[in-house]
């Protein structure tokens, strides 16, 4: 993961004397990346509410293993979807992103 601290990209600069705070890109590539980031984020949580109550298959037995993977398919789910930006909030988060940069 690339630490945007010290990046070249330019940064917010409300942001500049926050410690710890990742700083937001203010580029139009960069801000779409992290508007398809959240949509993935977003999308991997609901396929893990989603995929909680399902029971283990009898003939795999679930187990610590089980859980770890259905984890990660989540999270791949969630960046097919991302990807194809089929929930539309990576256009909608970019669009506030942009507006927000330009007021600022």
């Amino acid at each position: 993961m690339t630490d945007l601290s010290t990046s070249p990209v330019m940064m917010d600069p409300r942001l500049q004397a926050t410690p710890g705070v990742k700083q937001m890109p203010r580029n139009a590539a960069g801000i779409a990346k992290v508007a398809e980031d959240f949509e993935a984020f977003f999308a991997g949580l609901v396929f893990d509410q989603i995929s909680s109550d399902v029971e283990p298959d009898p003939v795999t037995g679930g187990g610590e293993g089980e859980d770890m993977f259905k984890g990660l398919l989540n999270q791949e789910y969630g960046k097919a979807i991302a990807r194809t930006h089929s929930l539309g909030i990576a256009d909608i988060v970019q669009k506030q992103l942009l507006q927000i940069q330009e007021v600022a």
